[in-house]
């Protein structure tokens, strides 16, 4: 089993990775193997609605090569679950992290469904919860269960000091806690296939275009 990790800060090894490393190890201990996606500081597109990846011949394809989006979507259909990670920005998650979740989630959403997803931010002190509820809201929409902590699953410290994440006791806390709940989740699934309980198979999607 694997979890794929995603560090949604321009800061490679910053507050925000300094977090995924406590739930990595938490994780390594119950047996689950772990990697870290860095979306780093490279230039990042946002969805342009080009219709590209809706066509079959381009499934689980987005039309932008940029070396981030595809080559995730593709790590994606191979693991077993998700941890998205992100500084808060102005009460809101990194737009890095924001265009880069648009893209996969649309072009490659198959890859992500009924598998757990876990939300994560960092913050010098507000915006947090706003930024979580943003970020569960993709996890939501594609029929993924969201795996939670012993409280809302951020840390905080000083901007760019990720020293001061360390000293977060709770907040280190919480991400341990995520990580033993992210494996008992998988670990529970795991057996339910193995007893031939599958996940749901989903209606097909009905949408309601008008305005009322």
């Amino acid at each position: 089993m694997k979890v794929l990790l995603v560090n949604g800060s321009s800061n490679k090894h910053g507050c925000t990775f300094t977090a995924l490393t406590e739930i990595t190890k938490t994780l390594n201990a119950q047996g689950i193997e772990t990697e870290i996606f860095q979306l780093g500081n490279a230039e990042l597109r946002d969805c342009g609605g080009c219709g590209f990846c809706r066509k079959p011949e381009n499934k689980n394809k987005c039309a932008f090569e940029d070396g981030l989006v595809n080559e995730f979507i593709e790590k994606a259909g191979m693991a077993d679950g998700f941890i998205f990670r992100s500084p808060v920005y102005y009460a809101h998650p990194s737009g890095r992290l924001l265009s880069f979740m648009d893209r996969v989630f649309y072009a490659g959403g198959s890859n992500f469904a009924y598998k757990p997803a876990a939300a994560i931010v960092s913050a010098r002190r507000a915006g947090t919860t706003a930024s979580l509820d943003v970020i569960n809201k993709y996890f939501t929409i594609n029929n993924m269960p969201v795996v939670p902590s012993n409280y809302w699953n951020m840390v905080h410290g000083g901007q760019n000091k990720p020293e001061d994440v360390k000293k977060d006791e709770e907040g280190m806390q919480v991400m341990r806690n995520l990580g033993l709940n992210m494996a008992w989740i998988l670990k529970c699934l795991e057996v339910g296939k193995i007893s031939g309980i599958d996940h749901p198979t989903a209606e097909e999607r009905v949408y309601t275009n008008f305005v009322r």
